[in-house]
């Protein structure tokens, strides 16, 4: 019955233009012309009218929400897109209508509506998906997995079957044929979504395994990335790096190549410091008897000289030892007292984590000397006051070192040619 006089309406202009004589074959198209830019007038006031009333709904509902997501949906524009719907769905009722003399114009006019529809609709949906990654990533349980990988995922199927529908609907295909040609050209589609179907599994088990998540603090050297993970894509992974430029990593890299993840050090008790210095071999030596009380009046290692001395001095005399030449028996050496006094300060410095391993450690000697490595774990894990504690530390080994009487190997500059460097007295 609306259909009816729909049609009655559309022929008011074709029965006015016959009437002062024109060809009806002019008529007709002219009607149908004007017809159509009143529908298109009509479809524009409809949507002015659904994008403010649309628009004005979806903020008032949030505001008075307490979620955000319906304020996500706001600033995502799905309040606009579906405005657009509404006329459009107008138009693709009404055109059947108008055009019901012309089926060949129906025909297209219909196939431009629907895929505009088509389109509309994977817009909306794509809004919807944005909206609820925007939701999971202020949410501290889903804030450092990589949600946009699967957004992209679920787009992308959600695209192929668009675009699917799309070209049945353009060249009239069934299903069946259109499947038929996507077998004959698989190989091709595969080598264009050769990238996407290998990031698919990447970013899967990179999830799944736990591998990366954002905020991490990665580092791999075949990229040039040192820095924090900002975004995990289904293609790529990007990170910020401490120079504040970006390196983006392919996804499936993560899982066909080697990085490391600093996770499991923020994870701990402690970062570790893991730094030596090399001592000159020439200067390491015996100390004689005489010398131990000048040593003694450094406090951290004076009780520990004095049950040493005693053991040595028990264990020489029960073996008839002669200590007219140092050698002989057993001796305190200069190098042994530098790695008990730097171990007792070590278990001293407030800044480390006594719960976990500490020690000053002598490595294999080598062309340059002999490396005193320091191995331990500092309580503060931030990089600015993690490196303030091992500089602090390091600043105390090699200037303590000549009370020691040893030297720190380094290569030689024209002052050392010019001035001997002095030994610090102790005070007796």
């Amino acid at each position: 019955m609306i259909d009816s006089n729909i049609q009655k309406i559309t022929k008011i202009t074709e029965n006015i233009l016959l009437k002062v004589g024109c060809n009806p074959t002019f008529a007709s198209y002219t009607s149908a012309v004007i017809d159509l830019g009143v529908l298109l007038l009509l479809a524009y006031i409809i949507f002015v009218i659904c994008r403010y009333s649309i628009i004005r709904l979806f903020i008032f509902v949030a505001r008075r929400t307490k979620t955000t997501f319906d304020d996500l949906l706001v600033s995502n524009k799905t309040a606009k897109y579906i405005s657009h719907l509404v006329p459009l769905l107008f138009v693709y009722n009404a055109v059947p209508i108008i055009l019901a003399d012309f089926l060949y114009w129906e025909g297209v006019f219909g196939k431009i509506i629907s895929i505009y529809i088509i389109i509309l609709i994977l817009l909306i949906i794509r809004t919807i998906f944005n909206s609820l990654r925007d939701h999971l990533k202020l949410t501290p349980r889903y804030s450092d997995k990589p949600i946009d990988s699967y957004i992209q995922v679920i787009m992308i199927v959600l695209w192929i079957f668009g675009v699917t529908a799309i070209i049945m609907l353009l060249f009239n295909l069934s299903i069946k044929t259109l499947f038929t040609t996507f077998g004959a050209i698989s190989a091709i589609v595969l080598l264009i979504f050769r990238d996407t179907i290998l990031g698919f599994i990447a970013s899967i088990q990179v999830s799944v395994n736990d591998m990366v998540r954002i905020g991490d603090w990665i580092t791999m050297d075949k990229f040039g990335a040192d820095g924090d993970v900002i975004e995990i894509n289904l293609a790529t992974v990007k990170v910020r790096n401490f120079d504040n430029t970006t390196s983006t990593i392919p996804t499936y890299s993560l899982i066909s190549d080697s990085f490391k993840n600093w996770r499991g050090m923020f994870n701990s008790e402690g970062r570790r410091i893991k730094r030596h210095v090399l001592i000159k071999s020439s200067s390491i030596r015996f100390l004689q008897e005489s010398e131990m009380e000048h040593f003694k009046s450094i406090q951290l290692i004076s009780n520990y000289i004095d049950h040493r001395q005693a053991d040595i001095k028990k264990h020489n005399t029960s073996k008839g030892i002669d200590k007219s030449l140092l050698v002989n028996g057993r001796n305190l050496t200069n190098f042994g007292l530098f790695r008990k006094y730097i171990n007792e300060y070590l278990d001293g410095h407030p800044g480390l984590n006594k719960n976990m391993a500490m020690m000053c450690r002598q490595l294999q000697s080598n062309e340059f000397g002999v490396p005193l490595e320091i191995y331990a774990f500092s309580k503060d894990k931030t990089w600015i006051n993690y490196e303030f504690i091992m500089a602090d530390i390091f600043d105390h080994i090699i200037a303590s070192v000549v009370y020691f009487d040893l030297e720190i190997y380094e290569l030689p500059t024209s002052k050392s040619f010019n001035a001997t460097p002095s030994t610090p007295e102790f005070k007796t």
